[in-house]
């Protein structure tokens, strides 16, 4: 089924992927590492993270764990089956381990917490478990393993954003690049686990993401995706330095696109200056973002990526149910009438928007009557993709605490393929609006399923399968007609662009 949304922050393709890096050059220590992630953007991100400290302390990577000095695995506790997909590969690393007792074995990341005890004590599966605040710490708990003695760090920070770390860039395309703008969550959606396993919200230096963005664009990347749980909540604020009258900095100049606060002695980014920053790198630098809040997404936001035509006209805003009372118990802060103001505000500001979303059947106690209220939201918005769940209890999670799982699942399934089979004729109504217009697109790289073809996204985020020309190559943005689709894939032809 092609309808799913064609949003990279949650790639399939790559989950259990494992990261292979060239060797740092006079800092090999002759141990290897091998990191194996799984979830969204962000756990990739963060596995990025780790392999930069621990590539400083002369670490090499391997592809094959049974070659490995230490294994890691990043894990995700969004997904209903992640846990007994965790523990099966610890059960296969532990056979690789009793041919090296040397091994060390770890979790990293969202389940760390939860299942340290069952991990490390009870089971025995792992010497080391490590949150999403404490990779900093790795090379002292590797050592400590090494020292006979199982380590364990999950504290989570209100302060660590690991600005200050180049993260490296695993198995990488060298064209599109995930920047991490922020860590953590302060929204308690009762579904989520979030809060509890990467900690309060914290924004990054917005200098920091812009140097890193820079550094991007000028080692050939031409797509960002700036990343963060709720990007429309970011926040920094930077002390400016006293002036004095007549006096100015290059710094100071800097600071033309920074919303200022009330207090003079402070500068304010949000995430509409933030943006704007980014965008100001180059006009060959796309921008793209994830994920929005609809409580949050303002009118600046939507008028900064007007502004800008390198900033991608496609916003991801899940709107998890349409009903007002089903929204409420799952603590999302907005109403179905607010939802659908921010959806008018898209579509007022910036026309040619596409819009996709999240949406969770058969939460706890929702009606049929509440379920149609969604059927219809979706009527009103027609997404261009979306991605669709029956509601899965999280341990751990408000709605866990506080409501009974009630919903038989035969009802959910048919809720759900209700909701699919809507988003599927949808998703062909958007992608059949395209033909006969000419999307710019970038180049990514070959087609999956052919060599003579080239693929490569639109600015409104959908996957467009074109002829390969001798006249261009990945890297570079083409023009290109489209002639015919699939409900999430353009298929047309170049158009030779003029001196």
């Amino acid at each position: 089924m092609d309808l799913l949304i064609q949003d990279k922050v949650h790639d399939e393709s790559r989950q259990g992927e494992a990261l292979v890096l060239e060797p740092v050059i006079g800092k090999n220590n002759g141990r290897k590492l091998y990191i194996e992630s799984y979830g969204c953007a962000m756990n990739f991100s963060d596995s990025e993270i780790v392999a930069s400290i621990l590539s400083e302390q002369g670490f090499e990577t391997t592809s094959d764990f049974n070659n490995a000095d230490v294994v890691f695995i990043n894990t995700c506790s969004i997904r209903e089956n992640a846990e007994v997909r965790v523990r099966n590969r610890l059960k296969e690393f532990a056979g690789a381990k009793l041919k090296n007792p040397g091994m060390v074995v770890g979790v990293l990341g969202c389940m760390a917490e939860r299942l340290k005890a069952k991990f490390l004590e009870e089971e025995k599966l792992v010497d080391v478990v490590v949150g999403p605040d404490a990779y900093r710490d790795l090379p002292n708990l590797i050592e400590q393993v090494d020292g006979g003695q199982r380590a364990v760090n999950v504290l989570l920070s209100r302060e660590e954003t690991y600005a200050d770390i180049s993260p490296v860039r695993l198995n990488s395309n060298g064209i599109n690049a995930f920047v991490s703008i922020m860590r953590g969550c302060d929204n308690m959606c009762s579904f989520c686990v979030v809060p509890f396993t990467r900690g309060r919200e914290r924004s990054r230096d917005a200098y920091s993401v812009v140097v890193e963005c820079t550094d991007l664009f000028n080692r050939g990347y031409r797509e960002v995706t700036l990343l963060g749980q709720n990007v429309d909540s970011y926040k920094w604020t930077k002390p400016l330095p006293a002036l004095s009258k007549g006096e100015g900095s290059n710094e100071q100049d800097n600071l033309e696109v920074l919303s200022h606060g009330e207090d003079l002695g402070e500068a304010v980014v949000n995430f509409a200056s933030l943006l704007e920053m980014v965008a100001h790198v180059s006009p060959e630098l796309r921008v793209r973002f994830s994920t929005s809040h609809p409580k949050d997404i303002t009118d600046e936001v939507l008028y900064t990526i007007a502004k800008y035509d390198n900033i991608c006209n496609y916003i991801h805003l899940p709107v998890q149910s349409g009903n007002s009372r089903v929204l409420d118990i799952m603590n999302r802060t907005y109403d179905r009438e607010w939802y659908m103001n921010r959806i008018d505000a898209i579509r007022r500001i910036i026309p040619e928007c596409a819009i996709s979303t999240d949406v969770i059947t058969g939460f706890c106690t929702e009606t049929e009557e509440e379920h149609n209220d969604t059927v219809s939201m979706m009527d009103y918005v027609k997404y261009d993709f979306a991605y669709m769940f029956k509601y899965s209890e999280r341990p751990g999670t408000l709605a866990a605490k506080r409501y009974a799982d009630d919903i038989p699942e035969e009802i959910k399934q048919k809720r759900l393929a209700q909701i699919v089979a809507k988003q599927q004729e949808y998703s062909f109504y958007r992608m059949q609006a395209r033909i006969g217009k000419v999307e710019k697109v970038l180049i990514e790289g070959f087609s999956k399923k052919s060599n003579n073809d080239y693929c490569g996204r639109s600015d409104q985020n959908a996957m467009v399968i074109f002829p390969v020309s001798e006249h261009y190559k990945p890297g570079q943005y083409v023009n290109v007609l489209v002639e015919r689709t699939t409900s999430a894939t353009l298929i047309g032809g170049i158009i030779p662009q003029t001196p």
